[in-house]
């Protein structure tokens, strides 16, 4: 059932973010809005240094403050997860673990995927790893069959996106998770723009890896990332992409052999972004509050809206609308142009791939969507 007005609190949290005192902000794919929990967060963190200096102590502790909130949200436990500096350091890490000269060297993945996953494991070709890619089909969807296809005895893991950054398509990951364990693979799912927004559970999910970043819908800044690793079926793999705080001991300061941490945490790398941490924690800790369950169910009555408004303007959707995220991509024939043109109207939007990114969150409202129609309408001329 979609959440209306009356039963979603958007009066009661949208005053914490301030970005909509100047403008309408339906840009959370890119960036989520800056909340006053996220602000003082990164007061707090210069209080401390200017009144104590250095505060490893405390910064060690918001590390695991991170890393209990983004357990929480996937229903895992701290163990499993890795705190890191983004998705490309996680991915990376867990790439160098994989032996592609030992039987098994295929790489599955999509024509859906961000950067990071293709780039990453197409430079493992070096080390012996053959990627191959499932296109995708005429509405932005993946073919479950033709994935299936590819997903054999040769393949190491299959590596697959959530919702698609570029469009807002959503991928049915269940089969594609049971043909890859069929097939003995691994699976990393990325995570990436539905954290924060969908709700997830490992434990119904059986993936065997999860990565995602703070900055969207988690509300927080560039600087953290999280892998997750589910203990007892990933732990004979450990990476070589290494770093002080992937170690059983970080402050054993040992220089002459590597001791890695027997949980998610060997796949951490250097020093994280410890301003980023501050906010990571706070971003997440309202998340939680507000309730993604709740969320999902309000922007979903958004994108509906959104949606019916932006056909009854002459649009046309990249976005599926049976399997989609928190975003719809509207065809364009200038997508810079039209994002040019919506600021000037005080609408913030973003673009990939020929398309104008539209994407609500929990502090979005009805009026929200109503202005972003009239200033797609107003520069009809830029549909495509």
């Amino acid at each position: 059932m979609t959440a209306s007005a009356s039963t979603f609190p958007v009066d009661s949290i949208r005053h914490r973010f301030r970005v909509f005192d100047n403008v309408v902000y339906l840009n959370s794919c890119s960036q989520g809005a800056l909340s006053d929990s996220v602000r003082h967060a990164y007061t707090e963190y210069l209080d401390g240094l200017e009144r104590e200096g250095s505060l490893w102590g405390h910064w060690v502790d918001r590390l695991e403050r991170v890393r209990v909130a983004i357990a929480t949200l996937l229903n895992a436990t701290p163990a499993e997860v890795a705190v890191t500096t983004s998705a490309s350091a996680g991915v990376s890490a867990l790439a160098s673990a994989i032996d592609f000269t030992a039987g098994r060297n295929k790489v599955v993945t999509t024509d859906l995927e961000f950067p990071t996953i293709g780039q990453i494991w197409h430079a493992q070709e070096s080390r012996g790893a053959n990627v191959v890619h499932v296109p995708a089909e005429a509405d932005n969807t993946i073919s479950l069959e033709k994935l299936a296809q590819e997903v054999d005895e040769q393949t190491a893991i299959v590596s697959v996106t959530q919702i698609c950054y570029r469009n807002g398509a959503r991928n049915d990951l269940a089969p594609i998770i049971e043909r890859a364990h069929a097939k003995g693979a691994l699976v990393l799912v990325d995570v990436y723009q539905a954290i924060g927004a969908i709700p997830m559970d490992v434990a119904e999910l059986d993936a065997d890896f999860i990565v995602g970043g703070c900055l969207k819908y988690l509300l927080g800044s560039p600087g953290v990332g999280f892998f997750y690793a589910r203990a007892g079926k990933t732990d004979h793999l450990c990476p070589t992409t290494v770093g002080w705080f992937g170690a059983r001991d970080i402050f054993a300061m040992n220089i002459h052999s590597y001791d890695p941490a027997l949980d998610a945490r060997r796949f951490e790398s250097g020093t994280p972004a410890v301003p980023s941490l501050y906010a990571a924690a706070a971003g997440i800790e309202v998340m939680l509050e507000i309730g993604v369950e709740r969320t999902q169910a309000h922007v979903e009555g958004l994108l509906t809206q959104l949606r019916e408004g932006v056909t009854a303007i002459g649009g046309k959707i990249a976005t599926p609308e049976r399997l989609h995220g928190p975003m719809l991509a509207v065809q364009t024939t200038d997508e810079h142009a039209y994002v040019e043109a919506l600021e000037k109207e005080s609408v913030i939007v973003s673009s990939r791939d020929g398309n104008v990114r539209i994407s609500p969150h929990c502090y979005n409202n009805a009026s929200d969507i109503d202005a972003v129609i009239a200033a797609l309408d107003k520069h009809r001329d830029l549909l495509r």
